[in-house]
């Protein structure tokens, strides 16, 4: 009796507005990592370049025998994951751009396509914190902020638009990418926080880089950064009382890098999120369980689903 072969491979890429995170992948596990620099302060012609540029990286690692049959592309923004289209991606500077076709076209693979945030909830819905639940959203809280939400056991895309919650607002405060002022995204993302911080302050990037930074600073008396992150937090109890308020949704799972601060994000924002609902039940709110990894892993998902010959 002989064993089985292990069969094809897929690239999975999580496309982010800092990092670009990659996996090549087989039904019989992960079998290279990547993390490069997305590249978006170069210009949306550079973010494209470093998605193919990882794709052949990874191509190229794959052992003898073993065919890379797919590509999962999951991307950040208004995203048509019919057409393969994102509509707009203000961190990416990404307007109207087919990637889908673009990915397919320069690599030859087929290329199984969606919102980052959907694939991380697809693949907490899989595997993770909601697994089993009907109607919930997962709330994405990195470099920007989106939602995911699930109705009745399905998707609910919105024509690309659903669930783009960072954006929008007071139109006052801090000018935002997506041509706003004061909009979530601005001070309660993980680099709103961090960006927040350093207005206030004078602090550089390489200082202060990212959400974690500042926190560390709260817990060593900084005044200035305790109120920047208290302030972070309670906008996002506000986001997770307007789903509720708009769904009545049970379950709020929230992913990200951001979900690392653990209880000094949780306890508050369950606080804060409570204080901004009244007769409305108040979700369990939730971090997912695949973390950081949870867009990859949905990417990862993405990519099966698109192979002639591998899927489930």
């Amino acid at each position: 009796m002989t064993d089985e072969a292990p069969g094809p491979l897929v690239v999975a890429l999580d496309v982010g507005g800092t990092d670009v995170k990659a996996v090549l992948a087989g039904r019989d596990g992960v079998l290279e990592r990547r993390t490069v620099p997305t590249r978006a302060d170069e210009g949306p012609d550079a973010v494209v370049r470093s998605i193919l540029d990882v794709i052949g990286d990874l191509r190229g690692l794959a052992p003898a025998g073993r065919e890379v049959a797919a590509a999962g592309l999951a991307v950040p923004g208004a995203v048509d994951d019919e057409r393969g289209l994102v509509l707009q991606a203000e961190n990416l500077g990404w307007v109207d751009l087919p990637i889908r076709d673009l990915v397919a076209e320069a690599t030859g693979l087929p290329v199984g396509f969606g919102h980052d945030v959907r694939a991380g909830a697809l693949a907490e819905w899989r595997s993770g914190a909601s697994r089993g639940a009907p109607d919930h959203a997962y709330l994405s809280v990195g470099t920007g902020i989106a939602a995911a939400l699930v109705l009745r056991g399905e998707p609910y895309l919105g024509g690309g638009y659903a669930g783009e919650v960072g954006h929008g607002g007071p139109q006052r405060g801090t000018p935002c990418a997506c041509g706003g002022r004061g909009c979530p995204e601005t001070d309660a993302s993980a680099a709103g926080i961090a960006r927040h911080y350093r207005d206030r302050t004078g602090a550089s990037a390489a200082e202060v880089r990212g959400s974690a930074e500042v926190l560390r600073r709260a817990h060593a008396g900084d005044d200035v950064a305790r109120q920047v992150w208290d302030h972070g937090v309670e906008r996002l109890g506000g986001l997770v009382a307007d789903l509720v308020r708009a769904l009545a949704l049970p379950l709020v799972v929230v992913g990200g890098g951001i979900v690392r601060a653990g209880d000094d994000l949780f306890v508050p924002l369950r606080t804060a999120a409570a204080r901004h609902l009244t007769y409305h039940p108040v979700p369990r709110v939730v971090p997912a369980q695949l973390g950081a990894d949870a867009g990859v892993r949905g990417a990862e998902l993405l990519a099966w689903s698109a192979a002639p010959e591998a899927r489930p």
